[in-house]
């Protein structure tokens, strides 16, 4: 499979290995960089991304390519936070997905933002206590 060394906003998914499980992957991007839409100054976050898959896993090049495409783009925190999550909803449809975006502090503020989907049919099993 060839894949482009450009920003893109396509995200490559490939079958989940084991459909059959619930298993959580924990994704952290450190360097994710977007515009702020009322300066135009970089904005730069970490993204973690936690998701159940069901079908679909994402491919990661793609991903990382994914959030290369939003280095030249403004958005508001919310507004880019709840469109990953979105992305990944429609690309994916995770049993489960959260977006986490740290933004770092500007001008003496920091922000984050956490935005989530549950599958409607989908429950997270009980968690094992052990000693």
């Amino acid at each position: 499979m060839a894949m482009t060394t450009q920003p893109t906003k396509s995200l490559v998914t490939f079958p989940n290995p084991k459909p059959e499980r619930d298993y959580t992957l924990h994704i952290r991007v450190p360097e994710f960089t977007c515009l702020c839409p009322v300066t135009g100054q970089p904005d730069f976050a970490t993204i973690i991304i936690d998701y159940v898959p069901a079908a679909h896993c994402v491919e990661l090049k793609s991903l990382k390519l994914y959030f290369w495409s939003f280095r030249d783009e403004g958005a508001f925190h919310e507004a880019v936070t709840n469109r990953i999550l979105d992305d990944l909803v429609a690309t994916l449809t995770p049993r489960f997905v959260r977006v986490k975006a740290q933004f770092n502090v500007r001008g003496g503020i920091h922000t984050s933002v956490v935005a989530e989907h549950r599958a409607p049919d989908w429950a997270p099993a009980a968690q094992v206590e052990l000693p």
